[in-house]
C-alpha cells in the first residue's frame, strides 16, 4: 500500500482528518491481522459493511485511534465508463476514514438493535457534519446524538474546522430535538393531575367562595386520553383558500327552500353575527322553537346541509327532538334557549375571530352539533346533587361527570336513530373522529375541570408547536357555556335571574330530603350581587383572556401567511391589518360594565341588609323593654299600683 506509514503531526499543523494522506488500494494488499470493522451501519453499501472484504490501517493522532477503511472499487455502470471491462471492477477505489473512540457508553444495552442504532448514531454524529443520516428529531436517540454532535463541533470550532452552512444545519437540528423534548414533556406535565387551586379567603364572601370551590374544582382522578391531531391541511396556503370558502359562505343569506322559517324569525336571524344577540326574542317570535331555527341557521351558514348530504326530514326530526329533551324537566336555566344562546355564542367565535378558517368542514359540524347538545335533558340540578342523592345518572355514570355523561349519551341516541341520523352520509373514519370531537367538548363543559382546563391551556399556549385542535374548541364551548355575564347587561340580568331560580328549586329539594343547602341554593340567604361579581373575577373574566390568547396564537399565523398572497389577503383579511393579529373582543367591555353594575346592586343590598338589621334589633330592644316595664294583670281584676318602696322591698 503506498502512503502506509503513519504520519507525525508537525508543528502548527491542524489535527483534521483531511490531513491523513489519501491512498490508493490494490487488490494485492491483504489486511492486517485482527484489523477487519464491524459493521458499525447494518447497511449493505457503507463502507464498513462486512458484504465486502476491506483492507485498512490505523493511525493514532493526539491520543485518537483512527481506522482508514478502504472501498471497493465501483462496478462500472455502463461499457463507456473508465476502467470497467466486460463489467469488471476498476483498479482504483477511495477511503474512507472513521475515528474510534475511546469512551464507553456507562448504561448497557438492553437489547441488539438499540446497541446497533446507537453505535450507528455515534460515528455519523462523529465523523462528517452532515445531518441528513441524523435520526429523526422525535426519536430517543436523536437527544443522544445531538449531544456527541454539539460536542464533536465545539472541538472543530476550536481549530477553526467547521464551515458556516454546517454549523447553521446542526445547530437547526439540534434546536429542533431541543423543541421536541421540550413539547413532549410540557404535554406530560400538562395532563398530569394536581390539586386545584381555591379563591382567597378574603376575596369573596364565605357563601361565594364555596359554591366557587364547590362547582369549579374537583380532583382529578384520571387522566385523559390525549387525542392525536390528524392534519387536513398540509400547508399554511390550503388553510386560507379553504377559509375563502367559508367566508363565501358567511355572506349567503340563509336558505328556507327546505324548511319554513316565519319572516319575523328570520328577520331576527340575521343578527346572528352580533356578539349579545337577543336570544329571548327570538324564542319569544319562534313561539319556543328558538333552537331549531338557530340549529338549522347554522348548518346552512356553514354549508354543512349540503356537504353532509343531511336529509330535511332527518334534520327536523333531530332538532325537534332535542327541543323536547330540553324541555323535559322545564329547567328555568338550561333550557333549549340556553343551548340556542350557546350555539349562537359558538357561531360567533368561530366566524368573527375567523377560528373557522383554521378548521376542517367535520370539525365546524362537529362543534356546531357539541354546542346544540351540550345540555340535552339537563335535570336542573348539579352533579353534585345527583352524587350526593346517589340517583339513577349517578350510579350509571359512576359519579364521574355525570350531566356531561347523560348529554352525550342520550343525543347520540337520537343521531344513532333511524328518523333523525343525520350522520348517516358520514364515512366511518369520519364517524370516529366527529364522534371524538364532540365527546372531547361537551366533557369539557363540566364546570368542575375548569380550572384544571385553563392550566392546561396556559401551558399549552407556552408551547413552540400549534394548539391542539380538540382543547381549544372545547375552551371555545366552555367560555360560550358561562359567557352570560359578557353579554349586555339586560340578557345578563336576565340569565342570572333565572339560573338563580334554578339554583333555588334545588334548594328547596335539598332542604326537604333533609341534605345540607348548596351554596348559592338557599333563598333566604344567597348575595346574589356578590356571586355574580365573584363569578366574573374568578370565573368568566379569566376564561376569555385565556381563550384571546388563544385565538391570537391559532390566527396570527394565518394572517400572516394571507397577507404574503394578495389575492387570497384581500379575500380572507381587512386590508386595514398591519403587522399583528387583531381581535374583536366585544365581551371585554360588557364584563367590565356587568361588574361595575353589580357592585353598585351590592352596595345598594348591604344598605338595605344593615338598615334592615338596625329595624330589627330596634324592633327587638323596644320589646324588651315593653315586656320588662309593663305590669302583668292578676286574673280577674285590674292591676292595682305598686308603690316603690314595695317595689324595691319585696317580701
Amino acid at each position: 500500500m503506498q502512503n502506509r506509514e503513519n504520519r507525525k503531526l508537525k508543528p502548527g499543523m491542524s489535527m483534521s482528518l483531511n490531513n491523513i494522506p489519501v491512498v490508493t488500494v490494490t487488490e494485492s494488499e491483504t489486511l492486517r491481522p485482527g484489523e477487519e470493522v464491524p459493521d458499525i451501519r447494518g447497511c449493505q453499501s457503507h463502507p464498513c459493511s462486512p458484504r465486502y472484504k476491506r483492507r485498512a490501517f490505523t493511525t493514532t493522532i493526539a491520543g485518537t485511534k483512527y481506522i482508514i477503511v478502504a472501498n471497493p472499487p465501483d462496478r462500472a455502470k455502463d461499457d463507456s465508463s473508465v476502467g470497467a471491462k466486460n463489467g469488471q471492477l476498476s483498479r482504483a477505489g477511495s477511503l474512507t476514514v472513521l475515528r474510534r473512540t475511546n469512551s464507553k457508553s456507562k448504561l448497557p444495552s438492553t437489547s441488539s438493535s438499540r446497541t446497533s442504532s446507537i453505535a450507528e448514531s455515534d460515528s455519523y454524529a462523529s465523523v462528517d457534519l452532515g445531518t441528513d443520516k441524523l435520526p429523526p428529531i422525535d426519536t430517543p436517540e436523536a437527544s443522544h446524538v445531538c449531544s456527541i454532535r454539539l460536542r464533536n463541533i465545539l472541538r472543530r470550532i476550536q481549530n477553526g474546522e467547521v464551515s458556516k452552512e454546517d454549523l447553521h444545519k446542526n445547530l437547526e437540528y439540534a434546536a429542533s430535538v431541543l423543541e421536541s423534548v421540550y413539547i413532549d414533556e410540557t404535554r406530560r406535565l400538562t395532563d398530569e393531575d394536581d390539586e386545584l387551586s381555591e379563591v382567597e379567603p378574603d376575596a369573596v364572601p364565605t357563601e361565594v367562595r364555596d359554591w366557587l370551590a364547590l362547582t369549579f374544582t374537583r380532583s382529578m382522578s384520571n387522566v385523559r386520553r390525549r387525542g392525536l391531531e390528524k392534519p387536513k391541511f398540509r400547508s399554511v396556503a390550503h388553510a386560507i383558500r379553504a377559509g375563502i370558502m367559508v367566508d363565501r359562505i358567511y355572506r349567503r343569506l340563509s336558505s328556507s327552500a327546505t324548511l319554513h322559517i316565519p319572516p319575523a324569525v328570520l328577520q331576527l336571524l340575521k343578527g346572528m353575527d352580533d356578539w349579545s344577540f337577543d336570544v329571548f326574542s327570538l324564542n319569544s317570535a319562534a313561539d319556543g322553537h328558538s333552537l331549531k331555527y338557530v340549529g338549522y341557521e347554522l348548518l346552512q351558514k356553514y354549508d354543512l346541509v349540503t356537504k353532509y348530504k343531511i336529509n330535511s326530514s332527518m334534520l327536523d326530526s333531530f332538532l325537534l327532538q332535542l327541543e323536547v329533551g330540553y324541555s323535559k324537566y322545564k329547567n328555568p336555566y338550561h333550557n333549549l334557549v340556553h343551548g340556542a344562546d350557546v350555539a349562537q355564542t359558538v357561531h360567533y367565535i368561530l366566524s368573527q375571530s375567523k377560528l373557522a378558517h383554521w378548521l376542517t368542514d367535520l370539525e365546524v359540524f362537529a362543534t356546531i352539533i357539541a354546542a346544540l347538545i351540550h345540555d340535552y335533558e339537563h335535570t336542573g340540578t348539579t352533579n353534585n346533587f345527583h352524587i350526593q342523592t346517589g340517583s339513577e345518572f349517578a350510579v350509571l355514570y359512576n359519579d364521574k361527570a355525570v350531566l356531561e355523561n347523560h348529554h352525550i349519551c342520550a343525543s347520540f341516541r337520537i343521531m344513532r336513530s333511524e328518523e333523525a341520523n343525520i350522520l348517516n352520509h358520514l364515512s366511518r373514519e369520519e364517524y370516529r373522529e366527529f364522534r371524538a370531537l364532540v365527546i372531547e367538548m361537551v366533557m369539557a363543559t363540566d364546570m368542575s375541570f375548569h380550572f384544571q382546563q385553563l392550566k392546561n391551556m396556559k401551558n399549552l399556549l407556552g408551547m413552540p408547536e400549534n394548539i391542539d385542535k380538540q382543547k381549544a374548541l372545547s375552551l371555545v364551548l366552555h367560555c360560550a357555556d358561562i359567557s352570560h355575564p359578557a353579554k349586555d347587561w339586560n340578557l345578563h340580568r336576565r340569565w342570572t335571574s333565572q339560573l338563580l331560580e334554578e339554583f333555588f328549586k334545588q334548594g328547596d329539594r335539598e332542604q326537604e330530603l333533609g341534605l345540607a343547602i348548596s351554596p348559592l341554593c338557599d333563598r333566604e340567604k344567597t348575595l346574589v350581587a356578590e356571586s355574580q361579581i365573584g363569578f366574573i373575577d374568578f370565573i368568566v373574566d379569566p376564561s376569555f383572556a385565556v381563550m384571546t390568547e388563544m385565538l391570537e396564537k391559532i390566527l396570527t399565523p394565518l394572517q400572516k401567511a394571507a397577507r404574503s398572497e394578495d389575492a387570497i389577503s384581500e379575500e380572507v383579511f381587512d386590508k386595514t391589518d398591519k403587522s399583528k393579529y387583531i381581535l374583536s373582543t366585544p365581551w371585554s367591555d360588557c364584563l367590565a360594565d356587568n361588574k361595575n353594575k353589580w357592585k353598585v346592586q351590592a352596595a345598594k343590598d348591604a344598605e338595605e341588609r344593615k338598615q334592615k338589621e338596625a329595624e330589627e334589633l330596634s324592633k327587638e330592644t323596644s320589646n324588651t323593654n315593653n315586656n320588662t316595664t309593663k305590669p302583668i294583670a292578676p286574673p280577674g281584676g285590674p292591676t292595682p299600683a305598686v308603690s316603690c318602696s314595695a317595689g324595691k322591698g319585696g317580701n
